[in-house]
């Protein structure tokens, strides 16, 4: 199976995440997005394969989303992924991609319906 998390390894619950995989037997492709980015169709395609919305995924705390104005409900979803490609921290972590499916790991349990499919 491959899995690939989206990782912050600043984050807490990240880190934990990425423990949890190995723990597992796993060997994840590591992405940390901070530095690598993000591409528009690369969120949709995350977006969609988890049945997640850009606000599911939008992170507030500790980021500009207020000032942007991504926390209006008016907000659209072009404009929140637009603003996540200019500004990554913007976007929840972390995301746990597997070939089954998606998860936004908070809490970082979420993450064993993919990696332990019943």
């Amino acid at each position: 199976m491959t899995v690939t998390i989206f990782h912050n390894p600043a984050c807490g619950t990240s880190r934990n995440t990425l423990a949890l995989l190995r723990e597992k037997g796993l060997d994840p492709v590591v992405v940390e997005y901070l530095k690598a980015g993000w591409s528009v169709p690369q969120l949709q395609g995350l977006l969609k394969k988890g049945g997640l919305t850009a606000r599911d995924i939008l992170r507030v705390r500790g980021t500009p989303a207020e000032d942007l104005g991504l926390t209006d409900p008016k907000a659209s979803d072009a404009a929140i992924l637009t603003a996540m490609t200019q500004h990554p921290i913007l976007v929840e972590r972390p995301i746990v991609e597997t070939d089954d499916g998606v998860v936004l790991a908070r809490p970082m349990e979420r993450v064993l319906a993919l990696v332990n499919p019943k």
